[in-house]
């Protein structure tokens, strides 16, 4: 984009009463963690549900000085990652990186990086869906009222359900965890293995729903508790026995692929920044 057609726009795109409103329903959530703030959720160049409501966060709260990374499944090449990348430098000309470390605000669909967020950084969630109770009350209304009342009863009883079932509890991503022992929150479609991440982060972590038009927030060193019962703990994903087909890690989470060479199942690192690193701390050792 040249200089001129840049001057057409405003600042990150939206315009600034636009951003001051998001950046109040962003305070609102951040004092209240965990709890849903409704939001006019505005047009964007890109499809709701495709991370409208972690972009609008994104182009309300970035600064000149600001360094962003975007990341989609762990990935800094995906085509989403890319792409909300690519428009939110071409209307604000800031620093971009793939480093976790460098970077001030990062944007994140289904992952949490592995490298822990410090205190002077954001992390913003594209959420597809706020309601952790949809799962048992299709109804708003109804909803609301479960959460003004701190009704939980029908979500614990759906894990009974699952353990009577399926003798665990079988919700991968999207499981549900209590804030500051009082709200219940959809994490995002994160896997199990990120949601320890959450609890008593240094780093401030803003959930954004465009379609939803919801906003809701972790604030840092605040308890995120993931729901169990005493006798079923909760559980990350295990990988024992695997090994990033990369840098070797054992410690991470790990994608299953496919080796169309050798027509055998492998593994490799979500995180590409976090194996790039662990690859090039090799290579120097060696």
């Amino acid at each position: 984009m040249d200089f001129q057609l840049l001057q057409t726009y405003n600042y990150a795109f939206l315009d600034e009463g636009s951003k001051r409103e998001i950046r109040r329903t962003a305070l609102k959530a951040v004092a209240i963690p965990g709890y849903q703030v409704p939001f006019a959720s505005r047009e964007l160049p890109i499809g709701r549900g495709w991370g409208t409501g972690g972009l609008q966060l994104t182009l309300s709260l970035i600064g000149a000085g600001d360094c962003l990374k975007v990341i989609d499944q762990g990935h800094d090449d995906s085509v989403n990652a890319v792409s909300i990348k690519k428009l939110v430098k071409a209307c604000t000309q800031i620093t971009t990186t793939t480093d976790s470390e460098q970077a001030s605000i990062i944007q994140t669909r289904h992952r949490i990086p592995e490298a822990a967020l410090r205190q002077d950084q954001i992390l913003v969630f594209q959420v597809p869906e706020p309601e952790p109770l949809r799962r048992v009350e299709s109804r708003e209304q109804e909803t609301k009222r479960l959460h003004a009342e701190m009704d939980y009863s029908s979500i614990w009883l759906r894990l009974y359900e699952d353990i009577v079932k399926w003798g665990k509890i079988t919700i991968g991503p999207d499981y549900p965890a209590m804030v500051n022992h009082r709200y219940i929150i959809n994490p995002s479609p994160i896997p199990r293995f990120d949601l320890p991440k959450l609890n008593q982060a240094e780093g401030l972590y803003l959930f954004g729903a465009g379609r939803e038009k919801k906003i809701y927030a972790v604030p840092p060193y605040t308890d995120v508790i993931p729901l169990a019962f005493e006798d079923y703990p909760f559980e990350t994903e295990h990988f024992e026995g695997c090994r990033c087909r990369l840098c070797g890690g054992t410690d991470t989470f790990l994608d299953e692929i496919y080796d169309e060479q050798t027509g055998e199942k492998v593994y490799q690192c979500s995180d590409t920044d976090n194996c790039r690193k662990r690859r090039e701390r090799r290579h120097s050792i060696e």
